[in-house]
């Protein structure tokens, strides 16, 4: 039986309300910005280059903080459980697949045989029980980022925040993490939001995709996806999908003039 059949505590709610964000520097990253996500939500977040994405994601968070307005997590908990996966996956070079997995829960002071079983399970999950014993060096790009997902994971968050994590990647690798991820959200009912420039990926991923203005960013569009729960390669076929793709594609190309 699996250990991690899904989340054993509430997502969490995510709240903004007239976030700005001003640098030391006067960089004007991002302008009243205001938005509700709620418990469970996939959100994809979109926008041109330096529109301020990744420091919004960077407050929620709770990496940064807003210059002014409100960024709060809407949870029973004084300490929800977030677990945030970058664009590169910042794994250790002298632990293999299995001990890159189970850091978290090491940190934590959990027992070894526990973690152990944890990080087993998480990794047949994502179809890397064959590798447990293999080291970063010896791994694809796809599949490091398997593990670094693996890593975020293995502690059970109720918010996974996610900044481009599939970029660097080839377009089918890519494409597969994303039917990956998409199949583990619906599993596991952790509270998700996404960044990234592709439209493609956002109308797949999320329920939700909010395309974000140029410097300083705001919100050009609040859009919700209707496409089926489940989702798999052929739906990028449709023209469903086409249709949804081509309203986020036109927003964002205004919103970067």
């Amino acid at each position: 039986m699996s250990l991690m059949p899904g989340i054993s505590h509430p997502a969490v709610g995510i709240d903004a309300r007239d976030v700005q964000k001003v640098f030391p520097n006067g960089t004007h990253a991002i302008s009243t910005l205001s938005f509700s996500i709620d418990p469970g939500e996939f959100v994809s977040i979109l926008g041109p280059s330096g529109c301020g994405k990744s420091t919004l994601l960077r407050m929620i968070a709770g990496l940064d903080r807003p210059t002014s307005g409100q960024l709060q997590l809407r949870n029973d908990s004084d300490s929800p459980a977030v677990s945030y996966v970058f664009q590169d996956a910042h794994l250790l070079p002298w632990r293999n697949v299995l001990r890159n997995t189970e850091l978290p829960l090491e940190l934590s002071g959990q027992a070894k045989a526990y973690r152990r079983l944890r990080a087993m399970d998480i990794l047949k999950q994502i179809g890397l029980a064959d590798f447990v014993d293999a080291y970063p060096s010896e791994l694809s790009g796809g599949m490091r980022m398997r593990v670094s997902l693996a890593r975020a994971l293995i502690t059970e968050p109720q918010l996974l925040l996610l900044d481009e994590p599939f970029a660097a990647l080839d377009e089918i690798t890519r494409q597969k993490l994303d039917e990956l991820l998409r199949e583990l959200w619906r599993r596991r009912g952790m509270t998700t939001v996404f960044v990234t420039h592709s439209t493609a990926e956002a109308v797949f991923l999320a329920n939700r995709a909010i395309v974000m203005t140029s410097r300083p960013g705001k919100i050009a569009l609040d859009y919700n996806i209707t496409l089926p729960e489940e989702r798999d390669s052929q739906l990028r076929a449709s023209a469903e999908f086409a249709e949804q793709t081509g309203v986020l594609f036109a927003t964002l190309e205004g919103s970067g003039r």
